[in-house]
């Protein structure tokens, strides 16, 4: 068939295989084929039902065409299933059933059939494909190249020839390309993408660096200590890639439930028509009729019915409040976490610091302090600089420009102001003894710089990363749902100590690289029960991808943080996390009871039709009420 009829003649959903090339213009008409294919099927049984009462014929050529229309998605998928699998699956089933139900006369009963079925595997396939985003945002990251440092010259060089023991070189700015140790020079280092760390960390000769992070203003040689591909970069991209390949529990389950039921009914059917004209002399008319009937009333509408509407309606229900589930599967997963791990920069804090303390020493006073500190770091881009700058202008400060300025690497800054020689920085550089002051600042997780006027220090500063205002109150929300809640970060651990405590939670582990955080929730899986990780960072999403639920922040999240999640806090407000845990136990307190009904209806029908035998038409009113109740049970959820 040439090129030009697939494109324009045939609608794309009846000929493309799901694994050829998707562009042009019938990119959309794949996403949506089954919904648009599905609200034809609908609008053809009304006018079939219209139009039946002036002549039949028109009427069977319309059901015929809805059945055509409505039908063929699920034909392929369960002919695929079939020969290419070797497993008879519900979508086969069904379409006998509504074929059946045909063959005798029933027409619109049969259309009917075929219609709820592709609107709900259209509703159910529209869910997943909100799911299926790419991980170019965490791959653009990736370094691509090096420049490879002999001690005389650099030569840029694509980051798979290098080898263990190789140099690079990385100026200022630029990304570091590789895992490996300082050899020489001294810079900060900005590694949030793998620790988390809210504060850039200080690198002189002798310690580790990751690829990924980024340099800060000095210039660095790093000799590499692992391959490119086995990276904590690298480690990010495959542990991403290899737990969003995973197939949940209850799809498996699913799945087999689906290949054990229409096996077991096409059996039945089989022996009903073989059965009773053999055995009791019945007639062949007579026969067939009771085995369309026990196609009817046995095809799995309500079933189906019983889990699809009751998810949407959740899902539709947590947007309403702020939460994006990627698929109707996570609704499930959420009912059955047991515990929720919170990452702390930027999930259970605000992810930017700000200033909490300022002492004066010497005799100055706060706001003497605070102005020379301000008016120094006015130049500088550091997020400690920002924090102390805005911390002036917020007390109605006017911090000027220094005379003269200049940032010592892995120190801090020195420069002149008011015809004066200033310092600022880490209080080693700044003070020959410890004050108790320090001592407690630090103790409760907060980072000190201390000032000084030529050699006499004046002052000292503490920054902490601010905990959100409703990081308690959700705290406490999940523990009264019997949570267990702990903390997973890659900052120090004193620092984590007293966020947690602030936040009461009681289970902290601190200084976690993300494979680490990886080890920790499977093993909090395998101690406590299902995990949901809350996140925000490039850091967080191995964590996020391989927890039963991964929970990103919406408005703080990285991008890598949003695809890898399968829920999402649209508003950044913790307190829906506690919120999508009781809707997810909800939903699947309903799906139960729909499931359990469905079952009960079919099983009644099935021993009616057995027994005393049943009308088509009640069967087919048996069944279609079913469905129509769980589905209005379902809905309930919308509230």
């Amino acid at each position: 068939m040439s090129d030009w009829v697939k494109r324009w003649v045939m609608p794309t959903w009846f000929w493309a295989s799901p694994g050829e090339r998707e562009e042009d213009g019938y990119l959309w008409v794949r996403r949506h084929g089954e919904g648009i294919a599905a609200g034809l099927s609908g609008l053809l049984i009304l006018l079939a039902w219209w139009t039946s009462g002036f002549t039949q014929v028109t009427g069977i050529v319309l059901y015929l065409a809805a059945y055509a229309i409505g039908g063929f998605a699920k034909a392929r998928e369960g002919l695929t299933a079939l020969f290419t699998e070797k497993k008879l699956d519900v979508n086969l089933l069904m379409l006998v059933a509504a074929m059946g139900a045909a063959s005798i006369g029933y027409w619109m009963e049969g259309a009917l059939l075929i219609f709820i079925f592709a609107l709900s595997g259209a509703l159910e396939r529209y869910s997943e494909q909100r799911s299926q985003r790419d991980l170019s945002a965490l791959l653009s990251l990736q370094p691509q190249s090096a420049l490879l440092w002999d001690g005389t010259e650099e030569r840029e060089v694509p980051i798979r020839v290098l080898r263990p023991g190789d140099r690079v070189l990385v100026k200022p700015g630029a990304q570091l390309p590789v895992d490996g140790k300082v050899v020489e020079g001294a810079s900060e280092v900005n590694q949030s993408t793998i620790t988390g760390e809210s504060v850039p960390v200080g690198k002189q000769p002798g310690d580790g660096v990751f690829a990924g992070t980024m340099n800060g203003t000095g210039s660095l040689v790093v000799e590499m200590t692992r391959p490119a591909d086995e990276s904590t970069f690298s480690k990010i991209l495959r542990l991403v890639e290899e737990a969003k390949g995973q197939e949940p529990p209850s799809q498996r389950k699913i799945e087999r439930f689906e290949g054990i039921y229409a096996k077991t009914v096409i059996l039945v059917t089989v022996l009903l028509l073989l059965g009773p004209p053999l055995l009791w002399g019945w007639s062949w008319n007579d026969t067939v009729y009771r085995a369309m009937v026990f196609l009817v009333v046995a095809s799995p509408c309500a079933v189906v019915a019983s889990i699809m509407p009751a998810v949407l309606s959740a899902m539709s229900n947590g947007a309403r409040q702020g939460l994006l589930f990627k698929g109707g599967a996570y609704v499930e997963s959420l009912s059955e976490v047991r515990v929720v791990a919170f990452d702390k920069t930027g999930t259970l804090t605000r992810g930017e610091l700000a200033v909490t303390d300022v002492l004066p020493l010497d005799g100055r006073e706060e706001n003497e302090v605070l102005m020379a500190a301000a008016s120094l770091e006015i130049l500088s881009e550091h997020p400690i600089a920002r924090a102390v700058v805005a911390e002036a202008k917020n007390r109605a400060l006017s911090p000027e420009r220094p005379d003269a300025f200049q940032s010592v690497t892995g120190h801090g800054v020195r420069g002149e102001w008011r015809g004066s020689r200033w310092r600022i920085g880490k209080p080693a550089w700044i003070l020959s003894d410890v004050p108790p002051d320090l001592k407690r600042l630090e103790a409760d997780g907060k980072t000190v710089v201390a000032l000084a006027e030529g050699e006499v220090p004046i002052g000292l500063i503490a920054l902490r990363d601010q905990i959100r205002p409703e990081a308690k109150r959700a705290v406490q929300a999940l523990q009264r749902q019997g949570m267990e809640v702990v903390m997973l970060t890659g900052d120090r651990r004193q620092t984590a100590k007293a966020i947690a405590q602030e936040a009461g939670i009681r289970k902290v582990e601190a200084e976690l690289l993300p494979e680490e955080k990886v080890a920790a929730i499977q093993r909090w899986e395998r101690e406590v029960g299902p995990v949901a990780m809350v996140g925000d960072g490039v850091n967080d999403a191995p964590a996020l991808a391989t927890a039963r639920v991964g929970i990103a922040m919406g408005a703080a999240g990285s991008d890598v943080a949003l695809d890898t999640a399968r829920v999402v806090l649209m508003n950044d407000d913790l307190g829906k996390v506690s919120e999508a845990i009781a809707l997810g136990r909800r939903t699947w307190r309903i799906v139960k009871q729909n499931l359990v009904f469905a079952l009960a209806v079919i099983g009644l029908l099935i021993m009616a039709n057995f027994t005393n035998g049943i009308s088509l038409p009640l069967g087919v009113i048996g069944h279609e009420g079913s469905t129509l109740l769980v589905i209005v049970n379902g809905l309930r959820l919308l509230r």
